[in-house]
C-alpha cells in the first residue's frame, strides 16, 4: 500500500508510521514520539501511542473552506497577483 502524505502537514521528531496507514490528511500536525496506526483526518492534530486525535486546528466550517480553496494546487504568481485575495481568506483563521 502506499502512503499518501497531504499538504502542509508537520510530522515532529521520531515518529514512527506503521505500514498500514495509507492518509494523513492536509493541514495535519503529528506531534513528536508518536505513532501513526491509523488514517489521518485533515486538520487533525494527533499525538501518543498510538496516536489519537487531540483537536482540530480548525471548526468544520474553516476546514471545508479551506479544502476547497485547495491553496496549494496554485501557482505561486497567481497567488501573488491576488494577494489581496488569498490574505482576506486567510483573515478569520487569525
Amino acid at each position: 500500500t502506499e502512503l499518501i502524505i497531504g499538504n502542509d502537514v508537520y510530522i515532529g521528531l521520531n515518529v514512527t508510521i506503521m505500514p498500514v496507514v495509507t492518509n494523513i490528511g492536509n493541514g495535519s500536525v503529528i506531534a513528536a514520539g508518536s505513532v501513526i496506526v491509523k488514517d489521518i483526518p485533515p486538520f487533525a492534530i494527533v499525538g501518543g501511542n498510538p496516536a489519537k486525535i487531540i483537536k482540530y486546528r480548525f471548526s468544520q466550517q474553516i476546514i471545508e473552506q479551506i479544502t476547497q480553496s485547495a491553496w496549494w494546487e496554485k501557482d505561486i504568481d497567481e497567488i501573488k497577483k491576488n494577494r489581496f485575495d488569498f490574505e482576506s481568506f486567510l483573515k478569520p483563521l487569525e
